[in-house]
């Protein structure tokens, strides 16, 4: 076995767009498993938005990466060595490990997975996190009923594409809204969207607004909000009395260095939250991982029978984490952003 792995580290701290000089590939000694500790070969990892949030020294709801130190990210890989006998040598193991080739970790905080359940890309999109968000956020905060029109944007990633998909499976009209052509077509063709408009096709709230209202003629009960800016402001307008908005992203906003340009529109949302009886929840998954066994059980026969459809999208090597990641950024990826290391 080597005694060097490889890890990428946060090199500066960015100003607006990350940069390939926010980065650092380094290599560095394999770590040792001390007792109850678990040493993991990463074969996958996991790009998500959220990563550009810990890069920025700003209060949040979790502590940002530290100058120097390892980027977040969920992995999966091999167990190579094992001081715990909950993991022995050949099992594969989800946990966050980081932009790194090896991860070393107490076997409290890994999760055993069963490749025979299927790809274990899994457990890092439709089956982790991301799946999870959207799954909980629509169930429990968007109340779904029969009959109801939902909206989403990206609504090809893997939060979009489950709400989507579990609110179709209700019975609920699933309008998408997704940047390009090509992505509104997969959102159809492969996620089974009732319909799905590109939001790069309109400069403005308002012509958006149109467009939206033209696939929602009976207006919009339930908005997964996941991107914010522009996207908001044209549906806002379009929900119906009653309706519920669970707010678990703001993609448009991350890479902004100063308030956005325009009037104030607080009033006009406080206004419609009033008069409008609306239900507005942020909410972070990580403090309902209690449920989580539930969505596994749920949605797990799904997947393995087909009937949640999968998109990922791999970038090959770990060098080429940080080009993914600011494509990502900027709606390049299609589906799933996850890198391959091995």
């Amino acid at each position: 076995m080597p005694d060097q792995m490889q890890r990428i580290a946060l090199a500066s701290r960015p100003f607006g767009v990350p940069k390939p000089e926010n980065f650092s590939f380094e290599s560095m000694a394999i770590p040792t498993p001390g007792d109850g500790e678990v040493l993991v070969r990463v074969h996958y990892m996991s790009l998500d938005p959220y990563m550009r949030g810990r890069m920025d020294d700003a209060k949040s709801y979790a502590a940002p990466v530290p100058i120097g130190g390892t980027m977040e990210a969920g992995g999966v890989g091999e167990v190579i060595a094992s001081n715990s006998p909950a993991f022995r040598p050949g099992d594969i193991a989800f946990g966050m490990f980081g932009w790194a080739s090896h991860g070393c970790l107490p076997a409290s905080e890994l999760r055993k997975l069963d490749p025979a359940h299927g790809p274990i890309t899994a457990a890092l999109g439709v089956l982790g996190m991301p799946g999870f968000t959207g799954w909980y956020g629509l169930t429990e905060l968007g109340r779904p009923k029969a009959g109801e029109t939902l909206v989403v944007a990206a609504a090809t990633g893997p939060v979009g594409s489950m709400v989507g998909q579990v609110a179709r499976q209700a019975g609920l009209r699933t309008v998408g809204i997704a940047g390009g052509a090509e992505k509104c077509a997969l959102a159809v063709d492969m996620f089974g969207f009732d319909a799905c408009v590109d939001h790069r096709a309109f400069e403005t709230a308002s012509e958006l607004r149109k467009a939206i209202a033209a696939e929602c003629p009976k207006g919009i009960d339930i908005y997964f909000e996941n991107v914010g800016g522009k996207v908001f402001e044209a549906v806002l307008p379009l929900m119906n009395t009653f309706g519920r908005i669970p707010v678990c992203g703001m993609i448009s906003g991350y890479n902004l260095t100063e308030a956005p340009s325009g009037p104030d529109r607080l009033p006009m949302l406080w206004r419609s939250v009033l008069i409008k009886h609306l239900s507005i929840n942020g909410f972070i998954i990580s403090n309902h991982f209690d449920r989580y066994p539930e969505f596994l059980a749920t949605i797990g026969p799904k997947v393995a029978s087909g009937d949640i459809a999968v998109l990922e999208d791999i970038a090959e090597g770990l060098e080429n984490a940080p080009a993914a990641f600011i494509r990502l950024l900027t709606g390049g990826n299609r589906g799933k952003q996850i890198v391959k290391l091995i």
